[in-house]
């Protein structure tokens, strides 16, 4: 749809390198063109164009040629719930989508969880599927210990940027500094914060529920369920097809979970 206003002045203050939009309103353009001192890159897309069947990739002189996944990730894919708690809620469902669909454009293995309608882990590239769920998690661990009452409450000096103010938010939730780094980071402060502990924070992840997680290809093992839970996965989404669905259906049904097989592969290579 077209850029307004209001997308403009979001993506004015976000870190971005450029958009693809079929139309913009003018006011919008002046912004967007204006971002990175002019280097900021606005481009116009044709809302009439249709994708080719096939897509091919070169590697090392050999040719691939591949189907192109136009398969659309809707609600009917999320119609075999294989698991003891079979009810998914409208906004579990709208989160198990969106993840989804981000993954179908990330680099396989792939792995999203999503909560109130936003991607808050996406791990991808990975070779085993369980650290594709750790990568994705640690983001998701540090998305909500961004809302600890000792993190909201850091007290920066004034001068301060805000992309600053959000890195030294994620290290002070790290806590793994360095003594040249930290000393770097007090700078940020009058007052040295209190540390963050290990026990502060397993116990505000506790409050984090709700959470959905998709993935591109089946589990093959329930160690990306065992880990899941502790980030509050309540909702799945994934292809079925394993060896292993039986022993995975089980972890999700002793934690609680509802999962979904979609019957679909959403590899990205």
């Amino acid at each position: 749809s077209t850029v307004d206003v209001a997308t403009a002045m979001i993506l004015k203050i976000e870190v971005s390198d450029g958009i693809i939009a079929p139309g913009f309103e003018p006011e919008a353009l002046e912004i967007l063109k204006a971002k990175k001192g002019g280097k900021f890159i606005v481009l116009k897309a044709d809302p009439s164009f249709e994708f080719p069947e096939r897509e091919y990739r070169m590697v090392g002189g050999l040719g691939f040629m591949q189907k192109r996944n136009d398969a659309l990730f809707d609600a009917s894919k999320l119609e075999k719930v294989v698991t003891t708690k079979s009810s998914l809620p409208d906004a579990a469902k709208k989160d198990l989508i969106l993840a989804s669909i981000a993954i179908k454009y990330t680099q396989s293995n792939s792995v999203g969880y999503a909560k109130d309608g936003m991607m808050i882990g996406v791990g991808a590239g990975q070779q085993s599927r369980v650290d594709c769920v750790k990568l994705a998690g640690r983001k998701v661990a540090t998305w909500w210990l961004r809302f600890h009452p000792k993190v909201t409450g850091l007290a920066f000096k004034d001068t301060v940027k805000r992309q600053d103010r959000v890195n030294a938010r994620v290290r002070y939730i790290e806590g793994d500094m360095e003594q040249a780094e930290k000393t770097a980071w007090l700078k940020n402060f009058d007052t040295a914060p209190e540390p963050l502990t290990a026990e502060e924070k397993n116990n505000f992840l506790k409050g984090l529920d709700g959470v959905a997680i998709s993935s591109d290809a089946f589990f093959p093992f329930r160690d990306s369920i065992d880990h899941a839970t502790r980030l509050g996965v309540k909702y799945v989404a994934q292809p079925g097809g394993s060896v292993a669905d039986e022993e995975v259906i089980g972890a999700c049904n002793a934690y609680g979970m509802a999962m979904a097989f979609t019957d679909l592969r959403l590899f990205h290579h």
